[in-house]
């Protein structure tokens, strides 16, 4: 079976958004890059009822090669993503915190340093149709410089190098947007700027220790 692992890591990541709650049913999308082909969730099957053999492998110009399954709705918007990023995983999911942001703003504010990680604020996409080419265009626009990205009225994405980090950026996204709705029930938050953001990235270079425990 062509690219068996990616395959197999694929539903093990979709199982962890259903378990994780970022997803339900259907609602969500995974994949990840090998070389000059890539894996992704089919339409059709529940995010946690995947099998190996039901993900079809594509080369980057969306040509279905090998899989028992077509493609998901979103296919065009994870292959955009890798012909014009050096990302190698994308995690797509409706998160409810994410959702409601999405729907809501223009952009999520960095209300905590975690947002460094997902390169501060986050934009939301101008809304256009699931599955279409216009909503791919939105999202590299939205993701320039970015690790994730809301899709107005939709939900979220997020990228990463490998699954694992993918996964991760897009469990941050939802934590950050639920951190932000909770937040600004009690007042107006306080929003860290550019300098502050990149104090935090700094930090994190030096790992546990920082850069000045001598």
């Amino acid at each position: 079976m062509l690219l068996e692992q990616e395959r197999r890591d694929v539903c093990l990541t979709a199982r962890r958004l259903v378990d994780s709650g970022l997803a339900m049913g259907e609602g969500g999308s995974v994949s990840v890059r090998s070389g000059e082909l890539a894996v992704v969730t089919p339409e059709g099957v529940a995010l946690d009822r995947l099998e190996p053999a039901d993900c079809p492998v594509l080369s980057l110009d969306e040509r279905v090669l090998e899989g028992r399954r077509a493609p998901g709705a979103e296919t065009t918007l994870h292959m955009a993503v890798y012909r014009h990023t050096e990302s190698r995983a994308v995690v797509h999911a409706h998160a409810e915190a994410a959702a409601a942001v999405a729907a809501t703003l223009a952009e999520l504010p960095p209300v905590h340093h975690g947002a460094a990680r997902l390169g501060g604020a986050v934009p939301v996409t101008r809304y256009a149709t699931y599955g279409t080419g216009e909503l791919s265009d939105e999202a590299l626009k939205a993701l320039k410089g970015k690790r994730a990205a809301l899709l107005a009225n939709h939900g979220g994405v997020a990228t990463g190098g490998d699954l694992p980090q993918a996964f991760e950026n897009a469990r941050l996204l939802e934590w950050l947007c639920g951190l932000y709705i909770r937040a600004r029930a009690l007042g107006e938050p306080r929003v860290l700027s550019e300098e502050e953001l990149a104090e935090v990235r700094e930090r994190d270079t030096y790992g546990w220790a920082g850069p000045d425990i001598w």
